[in-house]
């Protein structure tokens, strides 16, 4: 099974989006049990809560229900268990590479948006402190690097 973690800072806002968008095209081409899906943060924040309720309203207008995720900071297993270690932002993604003990996991790491090269964004901005179009432009560069990522681990695994 090929297992993708998604992560931003509090794992309330983008990682979740993520997840939640990644498991509906997973589900969509019958690929829900051959790739399992997480995501967390890299602070501890808001560990344990749902996701941020702009996030789950942009992400059910769109056919995505976040209802049943929580919030959790990642961990150092995390490195091992997961064959993708998905950062939204560059500050995220250097966290991570500090964060993992292990120097032949670090190649795990890597920045969500590389998964989407013909946009001119490289990361997933944080929509926390920002009105309603920001979490539409956020959903709006996950579904774009999602697809992208689906296109690469189809190929890759040849599943």
């Amino acid at each position: 099974m090929v297992r993708v973690l998604f992560v931003c800072m509090g794992n309330i806002c983008r990682s979740p989006v993520a997840e939640g968008v990644f498991r509906r095209m997973l589900e969509g081409v019958g690929l829900a049990e051959k790739v399992y899906v997480d995501s967390a943060g890299t602070h501890s924040y808001h560990a344990g809560a749902p996701p941020d309720t702009r996030s789950q309203a942009t992400a059910l207008r769109r056919g995505v229900d976040l209802r049943g995720l929580r919030a959790r900071r990642v961990t150092v297993a995390d490195f091992a268990e997961f064959d993708y270690v998905l950062a939204m932002d560059r500050d995220n993604f250097q966290h991570l590479l500090e964060s993992c003990e292990e120097p032949e996991l670090r190649s795990r790491v890597q920045l969500f948006m590389d998964y989407a090269p013909h946009l001119p964004e490289r990361e997933v901005p944080d929509p926390y402190y920002g009105g309603p179009h920001g979490f539409e432009r956020v959903m709006d560069l996950i579904e774009e690097a999602a697809e992208g990522l689906l296109r690469g681990i189809r190929q890759r695994y040849r599943i």
